[in-house]
């Protein structure tokens, strides 16, 4: 498949997909998020593949949403806003949804919903100087349609820490809330990557498929939770054109405090 804002290596029985907008620091635009959408379906449809690792190309994993994007979907109205969610939520869907294993490497930086993305994997590597921020609430929005994913992985006491404050935390930090499983410096990266790819090798891949459906099973993931997902993208699309969410934006844009700061 052709993609422009990502790259797909595939080896045997594994692929790569590294996120390739580098000179924003693999930002999320309204592309890339459907390019890798695209890309997970394709790669989860596939027999010949049992192993999924999520990487960035650069400085960084994911610094967030696009500036030129948030621009954009501060000009929509509630339905553009609304159908522009659930296209970012069905990406977090489709990687927490995937029958493969599903393995996130991030370095650099991990902001807003680079989250979603690490929180829907299985296996989540972090460099040692890995910066991450669930800062929506410091430009008047939510992180409504990850925190699904985030909640279900961190529980809702660190959930309540991270993204009421929107504050920098650290590779170990993000570790302690159980948002990523490992934490290695750079050189061991590569190595660690392996380790785990090497313990899904020795595993059944239809094994690991009903794995995986067993443990959203028994923590009421499956589909009777469906609704959370249309109800959390409806909450975000009504926040980006809230008043509190207009100023936000506005203030990140004139690069000065918001109202709320003054």
């Amino acid at each position: 498949m052709d993609f422009k804002t990502i790259k797909i290596q595939l080896g045997e029985s594994m692929a790569w997909v590294n996120f390739d907008r580098p000179e924003v620091r693999n930002a999320l635009n309204s592309e890339m998020i459907r390019e890798l959408t695209e890309a997970i379906d394709w790669l989860n449809s596939r027999d010949d593949i049992r192993v999924i690792i999520l990487k960035g190309n650069g400085k960084s994993f994911c610094a967030g949403a696009d500036l030129a994007y948030m621009k954009e979907m501060a000009n929509f109205g509630h339905a553009q806003n609304l159908a522009d969610a659930e296209r970012l939520s069905k990406l977090f869907r489709n990687i927490y949804f995937c029958n493969k294993a599903v393995i996130a490497v991030v370095h650099g930086a991990c902001i807003g919903g680079a989250n979603g993305i690490i929180a829907a994997s299985d296996i989540v590597i972090a460099e040692t100087g890995t910066k991450f921020a669930f800062s929506e609430v410091r430009l008047g929005i939510t992180p409504a349609t990850i925190s699904p994913f985030v909640v279900q992985r961190i529980g809702n006491t660190a959930a309540k820490e991270l993204m009421l404050t929107g504050r920098v935390f650290t590779a170990a930090e993000a570790k302690a809330f159980k948002l990523v499983n490992v934490v290695v410096d750079e050189a061991a990266l590569i190595e660690t990557e392996r380790q785990y790819i090497e313990h899904f090798m020795h595993a059944s891949p239809d094994a690991v498929a009903e794995c995986k459906n067993l443990l959203r099973l028994v923590s009421n993931t499956g589909d009777p939770y469906a609704s959370v997902f249309y109800e959390t993208s409806a909450l975000i699309a009504s926040q980006r054109i809230s008043k509190a969410g207009q100023e936000g934006m506005a203030a990140f844009f004139e690069k000065r405090k918001p109202e709320w700061e003054r």
